[in-house]
């Protein structure tokens, strides 16, 4: 008896209801019963916008353009650590990498929480920082908040709301913290050049920051630096006394009289690790707020926001039309 093949055969799929078909007639309905709800939302967004827009207070940008000065070994440091790094590194010194190396330390001490801290305080900076309401162009001051300092008799006054074990000046870290956020450093990838940047209230003050900035980095790295130079060169001086080889003599009286020309040229460099191409200049121009740009996200929140509305108060609808029906 032969078995007859038997075919599976699926059964039908019905048809979708009309109920869940996404009717773009029926939408576009609903938005227009609800266009009046849609232009209220989107009108109050858009005041709403504008009027923080105003309320912001303008900010300026100063910036100056940097070039890594060690970058063609101006200093004999590039030239000394290429040319006898082997043989100081075998007498235990450390002659220093190029100048790209500098350059990244230099930019990571910048941003670094002490010497922010320390430049704060060494050019008096915590008052613009932490106890100013805003800026007055007309008579180029600041224009302190009574309820953290007093001008008169230079004292910080302690907010109603702060703990009670919260002293009055601010702490080094908020310091550091409203200082970092106003600061930008950028290296430019193709020339190697540096943009150091800093926004505020105050056009000369921010002038004057980016100025001390770049004035302070490169008299911190250029104190470390002879400091270094000094140690190497008293190592060397008490190696050599203590060695009878004549040839390893040799790479030491190399090696004091390289250290000896960087110590001489650093001390007569001023600008150490950066080099300024374009100084920092009082801006006329603000950086900020960009009102335009505000006004406009906040009207196609505003109008976003109405749409989304009118189409839930649609769906919801919908949705008891159809178990009123059922």
């Amino acid at each position: 008896m032969e078995n007859t093949p038997q075919h599976y055969q699926s059964p039908p799929i019905p048809p979708m209801a009309a109920d869940d078909e996404i009717d773009l007639r029926e939408l576009f309905a609903a938005l227009w019963q609800g266009k009046w709800l849609i232009i209220a939302i989107t009108f109050v967004f858009a005041v709403s916008g504008v009027g923080y827009s105003l309320y912001l207070p303008n900010t300026y940008k100063s910036e100056a353009l940097l070039a890594p000065a060690n970058e063609s070994g101006g200093n004999g440091l590039a030239s000394m650590a290429g040319q006898l790094g082997g043989l100081a590194s075998l007498a235990g010194v450390n002659l220093g990498s190029g100048g790209g190396s500098e350059t990244q330390i230099a930019l990571a001490t910048l941003q670094s929480r002490q010497f922010i801290s320390e430049f704060v305080h060494k050019h008096q900076l915590a008052v613009p920082l932490a106890a100013t309401e805003g800026w007055d162009a007309e008579t180029n001051q600041w224009l302190i908040n009574a309820d953290r300092y007093n001008p008169e008799t230079k004292t910080w006054l302690k907010p109603d709301d702060a703990p009670a074990d919260q002293p009055a000046m601010p702490t080094d870290w908020q310091l550091y913290k409203a200082f970092s956020s106003k600061l930008e450093t950028n290296k430019q990838k193709d020339n190697g050049l540096i943009t150091i940047s800093f926004e505020s209230q105050s056009p000369v003050f921010a002038e004057q920051v980016v100025e001390l900035l770049v004035n302070d980095i490169n008299a911190h790295v250029k104190k470390e630096k002879l400091a270094e130079t000094k140690t190497n060169i008293g190592y060397l001086r008490q190696q050599l006394e203590n060695t009878n080889l004549t040839q390893m003599q040799n790479v030491f009286y190399q090696l004091i009289e390289e250290q000896t020309k960087s110590l001489m040229l650093a001390e007569v460099q001023d600008e150490f690790v950066f080099k300024t191409v374009d100084p920092a200049i009082v801006p006329e121009e603000k950086a900020g707020p960009k009102r335009a740009l505000i006004c406009v996200l906040a009207t196609l929140l505003g109008g976003m926001l109405g749409v989304a509305i009118v189409l839930v108060r649609f769906a919801f609808r919908k949705d008891e039309d159809e178990s009123l029906e059922s």
